[in-house]
């Protein structure tokens, strides 16, 4: 099944995604049905925004196959981006710090009803379009398990204000107003206390368990959380491939792409360019597990230069498309 009326199934084999000057990651597979709880491990750098863009179709892939919902990319692009949201993307999808919260969730209960709605919606009397959505928005609010009531100035909270936690729910609940079918999460566990972080993954654990589909790039996964859909992205390679415990060793993409604050605040919604400088940079690979690895093993390669350049490039080439 490739989709239900919340989550969307997502497939990979082979995927990457590629810059003027090199690689930003390549030989992404994995499969997750409906409904899942994907997390994105890697390094910063690695290119975890870049599939991140990719899978939900706001940057072109160069290599590989995927699809989400049934709904094959790069070629349906655009009908990806009508099911998925993204949330909390530097760059492309984040809080202003100058709004307060009740600023934020109207402007964007606005933008769902003018644009989002069907045009039996629209032709509704407005006293019941509010209430609509009003509703969406206490919706889901309480799927990003944010209580306005616990905030210092209630909705009148400015952004700047916020916890970290805080505003990471505020991010999710904004994409959750769109209904997506799946919802992307950039840097879901930075600056994050362990409390925090637990709290993070047990709202994306709920938001997947009613039917969304959630990708959720972080730094480390749940430990020991076997209905995760793991998808690794590069590390620094090292001369051999390790075993693990049960003497089989789990393949990693070994790119080592530099991802700079500078290129991160340049990517908004778009397609990256087809380069042609530079050679590609090492054969990376990665592979999806039901649970986190505790030691992932690494695969020969070459310097990786190119991959370097190669994220920075393309989400570089994301914001000027």
């Amino acid at each position: 099944m490739d989709s239900t009326p919340h989550g969307a199934a997502v497939t990979a084999a082979g995927f990457g995604v590629k810059g003027p000057r090199g690689w930003a990651l390549r030989n992404i597979d994995f499969t997750a049905a409906p409904g899942s709880l994907i997390a994105v491990q890697g390094p910063s750098g690695s290119g975890r925004t870049c599939l991140l863009l990719a899978l939900t179709g706001r940057m072109k892939s160069a290599a590989g196959t995927a699809e989400v919902g049934g709904l094959p990319l790069p070629k349906k692009k655009a009908a990806v981006r009508s099911v998925t949201a993204l949330a909390h993307v530097p760059g492309v999808a984040e809080l202003d710090p100058a709004l307060t919260v009740g600023e934020h969730l109207r402007e964007r209960a606005l933008l769902q009803g003018r644009f989002g709605a069907s045009l039996r919606a629209l032709l509704k009397p407005r006293r019941e379009r509010r209430a609509a959505a009003r509703a969406l928005v206490d919706t889901a609010l309480t799927a990003a398990g944010l209580d306005l009531e616990s905030l210092p100035k209630g909705i009148r909270t400015s952004v700047r204000d916020l916890e970290r936690l805080e505003a990471l729910r505020l991010s999710v609940a904004l994409a959750l107003i769109g209904s997506p079918r799946l919802l992307a999460i950039d840097d879901t566990d930075l600056k994050l206390s362990d409390d925090e972080r637990g709290a993070a993954w047990k709202m994306l654990h709920g938001l997947a368990a009613a039917g969304t589909t959630v990708l959720a790039v972080c730094s480390e996964p749940p430990v020991g959380d076997e209905d995760v859909v793991l998808v690794r992205t590069g590390s620094r390679p090292e001369p051999t491939a390790p075993e693990d415990a049960s003497g089989t060793s789990t393949a990693t993409t070994d790119s080592e792409d530099s991802e700079t604050p500078e290129s991160r605040e340049e990517s908004e919604t778009g397609e990256t360019g087809k380069g042609t400088q530079g050679e590609p940079g090492p054969a990376d690979t990665a592979s999806a597990v039901s649970a986190p690895a505790e030691t992932p093993a690494k695969t020969p390669a070459d310097d990786g230069h190119d991959d370097e350049e190669g994220t920075a490039d393309a989400l570089a080439e994301t914001g000027r498309a």
